[in-house]
């Protein structure tokens, strides 16, 4: 096989480029997960099992990162390798890539620049394990993650275990719907939680098979709603989730020492996250790790039935 293609800014590795050129159906991953959500050494066996469950459900996965000032829409194994144990791996949102590619540095990806990229190449599923939304001090901060605005004007569908649970989920749904990003539960009607498969609030839709979300992606195509995204809101099984007592108390000690230690901006998401990590002996990795599996398969399957012409 040849090397990478290279276009409009984006190094495609070659496996990608030819199924985006044939019409096969193509997932993309985000790669924070790799370098900051996850501990070494797990995290590069996680990336590869994330791109495996991607493959058994019957699509080619293009983990997003930059590697050496270069965006790149799939990763070989160097690249992984560096987005898996380099100190020099910088988070990189939207407004970042251009500074970081500039520099020729390593960028691993969120959920607001995974898109972007993936969107640019012409993927139109990517798969993750929780959206940034509106922090719970907002009204007094304006903190609020980019991934919301960014989906606002990407067209991609993303499958999701919903928001993270130390957010204001509430006022992220206000959110989505103000700037028009639409939300569907898959076999659910009630929004997750991440850790938690339900957030105490209604979702108007729902869809039940792969095939009903494909359809939905082709109505938008047609009416020319896909200029924002879709998010696909997969809550982790309850035999896989936190249970919710010490969900409840992790998350109020890591929001309280948060506030203590002035932790704040994009720095707050990894630290509650190495928290939940410590203060549940790992737990939260478990439950982290099973449903961003679940969503890439899943993700997969529609990405297969978005192709057949579902």
């Amino acid at each position: 096989m040849s090397g990478p293609a290279s276009t409009d800014g984006l190094v495609v590795a070659p496996e990608v480029a030819e199924a985006l050129a044939t019409g096969a159906p193509v997932v993309a991953l985000e790669s924070t997960i790799i370098s900051h959500g996850l501990p070494r050494p797990d995290n590069r066996e996680v990336a590869v099992r994330i791109e495996d469950e991607v493959r058994a459900a019957g699509a080619v996965p293009a983990t997003i990162a930059v590697v050496g000032g270069q965006a790149r829409i799939g990763l070989d194994e160097d690249a992984l390798e560096v987005i898996a144990t380099s100190d020099e791996v910088s988070k990189v949102s939207v407004r970042d890539l251009a500074v970081v590619a500039a520099r020729h540095g390593h960028g691993a990806t969120t959920v607001a620049a995974t898109a972007h990229l993936a969107a640019r190449a012409g993927i139109e599923l990517f798969a993750t394990g929780g959206l940034g939304g509106v922090h719970r001090d907002a009204t007094r901060t304006w903190d609020e993650s980019a991934d919301t605005p960014v989906l606002s004007r990407t067209p991609i569908t993303v499958v999701c275990a919903g928001v993270k649970s130390i957010l204001d989920v509430a006022a992220t749904l206000e959110r989505m719907e103000t700037l028009g990003v639409a939300v569907v539960g898959y076999r659910t009607s009630r929004f997750p939680a991440f850790y938690r498969p339900d957030s105490g609030y209604d979702l108007e839709w729902r869809c039940d098979t792969p095939e009903e979300v494909a359809a939905v992606m082709a109505a938008r195509t047609v009416l020319g709603t896909d200029t924002s995204a879709l998010v696909v809101a997969n809550p982790v099984r309850e035999d896989e989730a936190l249970p919710q007592e010490m969900h409840d108390r992790v998350l109020g000690e890591g929001l309280d020492l948060a506030a203590k230690t002035d932790v704040r901006g994009k720095d707050v998401t990894p630290f509650l996250l190495a928290y939940f990590h410590q203060a549940t002996a790992g737990a939260s990795l478990e439950v982290n790790v099973d449903l961003v599996l679940a969503n890439a398969a899943l993700a997969a399957r529609i990405a297969a039935a978005r192709a057949a012409g579902a």
